[in-house]
C-alpha cells in the first residue's frame, strides 16, 4: 500500500530504493533475496508484467504522493469496466485484478528487495474500484469516496492497522486497502442505517 510516508526515497521521478540502517524507524522490512535490489524505473515498470500491474499501469512511479496517483488511476479504469461490462462482470473483473494484485505485488516486492515498495498501487486501485462500483456514480459521491478512501488508507484504523503489520506477502499487500474500502462503504451506508 502505498503512502505518502513511506516514499522518501523517491528522487527525480524514479523510485529508488534508500538502505536505511537495522532497525530504522517506518523502514520497510527487506526480503531475503540474493544479490542487489533493483531499481523501479519507468524501463522495468514498462516490460515487466508483474510490475507493470503492480505499480498500476506507471502511476505509482509518481514522484509525490503515488498512493493517491494510484487511486485517481482508477477512474478512468472504472469508467471503462461501466462502458464495457454489465454490473455483475463489473465485479467480477475487479475480484480477477484483485487476484492479479496479489501475484503482482509479491512478485514486484521480490525483485525491489522491499516487503512493500511505496510505488506499488494496484492494491489502491483495486480497492478503490470496489467503492466506485457501489457508491452513486455522482461527482459528490466520488469526491467524498476518494477523500474517505485515502482517509482511511493513509490513517489505517483498527483493525486495518493491525492487518497491515501483520499479514505479510502479496495478500497481505492488498488485503488491507480491501479494509479501507470497506469502511469507506459503511461510511456510505450509514444515512441508510439511520434512516432505515
Amino acid at each position: 500500500m502505498a503512502t505518502e510516508a513511506n516514499c522518501a526515497w523517491r528522487a527525480r521521478g524514479t523510485t529508488t530504493l534508500a538502505e536505511p540502517g537495522p532497525g530504522a524507524p517506518g523502514s520497510p522490512a527487506p526480503l531475503p533475496r540474493a544479490g542487489r535490489a533493483r531499481v523501479a524505473d519507468a524501463r522495468w515498470v514498462f516490460t515487466s508484467p508483474a510490475a507493470f500491474i503492480a505499480f498500476g499501469a506507471g502511476s505509482g512511479l509518481s514522484p509525490r504522493a503515488p498512493g493517491t496517483a494510484g487511486t485517481l488511476a482508477a477512474f478512468p479504469l472504472h469508467l471503462l469496466f461501466v462502458w464495457m461490462l454489465p454490473s455483475m462482470l463489473h465485479l467480477a473483473a475487479i475480484g480477477v485484478l484483485f487476484a492479479l494484485g496479489v501475484w503482482a505485488c509479491a512478485a514486484a516486492a521480490r525483485a525491489l528487495g522491499v516487503e512493500d515498495p511505496g510505488g506499488i498501487v494496484i492494491d489502491e486501485i483495486a480497492a478503490f474500484l470496489l467503492v466506485l462500483w457501489w457508491v452513486p456514480a455522482t461527482p459528490a459521491a466520488w469526491v467524498l469516496a476518494f477523500a474517505l478512501f485515502r482517509l482511511f488508507d493513509i490513517w489505517k484504523p483498527q483493525p486495518i492497522r493491525w492487518f497491515d503489520r501483520n499479514l505479510k506477502g502479496g495478500f497481505g499487500v492488498m488485503f488491507d486497502d480491501l479494509l479501507a474500502a470497506v469502511a469507506t462503504l459503511i461510511v456510505f451506508a450509514i444515512p441508510a442505517i439511520v434512516g432505515g
